[in-house]
């Protein structure tokens, strides 16, 4: 289900997106680009 899906989404991608050393200096958060990711996709 979608909801069960972005329910681990956070726990399942936050150590597998590694940041590059521009975006930490700009303090990226990998919290934000999931949320992001999240909201760009369609649930069918």
């Amino acid at each position: 289900m979608p909801e069960d899906v972005r329910s681990i989404a956070h726990d399942v991608l936050r150590h597998r997106i590694g940041l590059t050393y521009e975006a930490e200096a700009e303090n990226v958060d990998v919290e934000k680009i999931i949320d992001e990711i999240l909201s760009k996709v369609n649930v069918p």
